[in-house]
């Protein structure tokens, strides 16, 4: 294939001609970290461990949990300074072993043994641009593969010294890391206004599904009634899915919904889509699921989470044993609202005392049928809902644009990290 004029064919793939590589064991001078006692943590400096490599791209103090006491003459052998890049030697997981994250702070910080420090050699990475460019695509390729142990990954020195990387020029770099920055801090606000969202969403229902705030133009007592009871104590209405096993369960055909699909008050469709066998539909004699049906889990975790079923443009459903089919009259009530006094913390306290097993807590069909609870007028009930759907539409509008701007941000790397796009 042909490189384009200005760029060079490299061991990394197609670059920037004025774009040096350099190899780890040119930009860095390597370090494994401290070891102390087990009476020696809990207090003293921060400690970065495994976990803030591969959490964070850049390490400012605050986010380190850790801490250690050690003697001044050990200390100053692992001290972290500002621009230092940390690397975690050991993952459950392939893909997260050697993810690098670049320290930006001021405080006093040393690492621990799971970690290797990369102090920069000379000043050919800036500080910030490093904390990026090493967690780039292009890095990882060459990382991953080296992960080394039969139950957990691990990545040493010598491997890592072996790692080559693009290196622009300084100017290059900062305004790399200054178009970066700047989508990390649109990110970091949206996350933000997404969990005071988040918190404002938990306080309304507090109020509003214990009657403890009233909409305007309601008024009037609430009233107790079982889940059984709103289900005019019928079975057809209150009833478990299939008993469905792996034997039955195939990659199409019809549709079926598992436990891993009914969240916290909402519907979460997940890849790849199960489905059972026609003959088995036929032979297990399933019951066949409706749109706006309110689906309760009895299965841990956690037991009693509920959501109404969506439109997911499938003609025929089926759901498993473990999960209760719930369908009270809409005269009597609102699924809406039902699903939504289905995901407060009270709500789960009584499940989970009613529930039972070692591996498994589950709550019985018969048990979730037995709980009573606060209803307003239905008419009550479908404002609050309203008012509710209205916060979840709001949220999920904030969390597709922070997931937007993610995959900008995943976009943007690939194509500056690799010069593909010149900010100089």
């Amino acid at each position: 294939m042909k490189v384009r004029p200005g760029y060079k064919q490299t061991e990394v793939g197609v670059i920037p001609e004025e774009w040096k590589v350099m190899s780890f064991a040119k930009l860095f001078e390597f370090r494994n970290g401290v070891n102390a006692d087990k009476a020696s943590y809990g207090q003293g400096v921060r400690f970065i461990n495994v976990l803030e490599p591969i959490t964070y791209s850049h390490i400012y103090g605050p986010e380190i949990t850790g801490q250690v006491t050690l003697p001044e003459t050990v200390f100053s052998s692992y001290i972290v300074r500002r621009g230092d890049v940390l690397f975690n030697r050991t993952s459950e997981t392939q893909n997260e072993v050697g993810l690098a994250a670049t320290y930006l702070g001021t405080e006093r910080v040393v690492f621990g043994g799971f970690v290797i420090r990369g102090r920069p050699i000379d000043q050919s990475l800036d500080s910030i641009y490093s904390g990026y460019a090493l967690r780039a695509p292009i890095i990882r390729s060459q990382i991953i593969p080296m992960g080394q142990g039969a139950i957990r990954a691990n990545i040493g020195q010598q491997n890592l010294s072996l790692i080559v990387a693009p290196v622009p020029h300084l100017t290059e770099q900062r305004a790399i890391a200054a178009a970066l920055s700047d989508v990390d801090a649109l990110l970091g606000g949206l996350e933000r206004l997404i969990a005071k969202k988040r918190d404002l969403k938990q306080a309304a229902m507090q109020q509003l599904l214990t009657g403890s705030t009233r909409l305007p133009g309601f008024s009037g007592e609430w009233e107790m009634k079982t889940l059984f009871d709103l289900a005019e104590r019928k079975k057809e209405l209150f009833d478990d899915g299939d008993w469905i096993e792996s034997e039955h369960i195939t990659m199409e055909g019809i549709r079926l919904i598992q436990t891993g699909n009914i969240g916290v008050g909402s519907f979460i469709e997940k890849e790849p889509k199960k489905f059972i066998y026609e003959k088995s539909f036929t032979s297990l004699r399933c019951k066949q699921l409706r749109t706006g049906d309110l689906l309760v889990c009895r299965l841990a975790d956690p037991a009693g989470r509920a959501c109404v079923l969506p439109d997911i443009g499938e003609e025929r459903i089926v759901t498993s044993v473990d999960v209760t089919i719930f369908r009270p009259p809409l005269k009597m009530a609102d699924r809406v609202f039902l699903a939504n006094v289905f995901s407060t913390p009270e709500w789960f306290r009584v499940v989970s005392d009613l529930s039972g097993g070692t591996t498994h807590k589950r709550i019985s069909r018969g048990a979730l049928g037995r709980i009573a609870i606060k209803l307003p007028p239905l008419a009550e009930q479908t404002a609050i809902a309203a008012v509710l759907s209205d916060m979840d539409a709001e949220l999920s509008a904030l969390v597709a644009r922070c997931d937007k701007t993610r995959d900008l941000k995943q976009a943007m790397m690939q194509e500056l990290l690799t010069g593909r796009i010149r900010l100089v």
